[in-house]
């Protein structure tokens, strides 16, 4: 009991979010376990980033709990940093730290070549990698990502999110990902979690691109496994599923 405990980073357990009587989240339930990699998939309005600063302690929540591992260290890595085009800022200065602890992770993610470039010059996926490089500065056991690949292209993309496997495989961190690039990140992680206020459906990526609820808002996603099941349940805190009747 105790090494599970140990294993769980973070639990949400039964969390709704509500705003002049709008309900945003609701009955939001889930584990992220050491090593394991999360994927939250939705369409627009369907309250990912509400559930993501929820669970950096930056929005209230007005029903359930989110219980956090005691003393995890949590990695951010946003959509988009913009920068003043006039302000001269390089690589290195942005990461705010030693030069010897910047360069160990910039290697790490094959930048270490932009370090004295100016922020403002980075391609979109230089740029990325930069916040990611941000994110990881205090090795984090918690790696939270909006949006990683945003303003990279196909290719870029498929590389960004197979250093991020390689981050989780090298330091057994947990991370979960907002994502809209389905088939990419849904080949890279452990369980998806898809998102609509509420869990439409949740599971192993092939479960879930053949889950009916998941069709319907992003039609079907090919080259992953056929997969069905039934929707007359909710998910508890541990992802399993609880029959319900009317």
């Amino acid at each position: 009991m105790n090494d599970i405990q140990e294993e769980t980073l973070l639990q949400a357990k039964h969390v709704g979010v509500s705003c002049d009587g709008k309900n945003i989240l609701h009955d939001i339930s889930f584990t992220l376990k050491k090593g394991e990699i999360v994927s939250i998939v939705g369409p627009n309005g369907a309250g990912k980033t509400t559930l993501l600063k929820a669970i950096l302690d930056l929005q209230s929540i007005t029903q359930g709990r989110i219980e956090r591992q005691a003393g995890l260290r949590v990695g951010y890595m946003p959509q988009k940093c913009p920068i003043d085009p006039i302000l001269p800022l390089r690589v290195i200065d942005f990461l705010q730290m030693g030069q010897q602890g910047c360069i160990h992770i910039l290697k790490d993610l094959n930048i270490e070549h932009l370090k004295y470039s100016a922020m403002q010059s980075l391609s979109g996926g230089e740029h990325q990698r930069v916040l990611l490089a941000r994110a990881l500065l205090h090795q984090p056991n918690l790696l939270v990502l909006d949006e990683p690949a945003q303003g990279v292209d196909l290719n870029g993309q498929a590389e960004l999110y197979q250093i991020i496997a390689d981050i989780r495989d090298k330091t057994q961190c947990g991370i979960i990902i907002v994502s809209h690039n389905l088939q990419i990140v849904m080949e890279k992680t452990d369980y998806v979690i898809c998102l609509q206020q509420h869990i439409c459906c949740h599971g192993k990526p092939e479960a879930v691109s053949s889950d009916p609820a998941f069709i319907k808002l992003f039609g079907q996603l090919p080259g992953l496994a056929l997969y069905t099941h039934a929707h007359d349940h909710h998910h508890d805190m541990h992802g399993d599923i609880k029959d319900t009747e009317s």
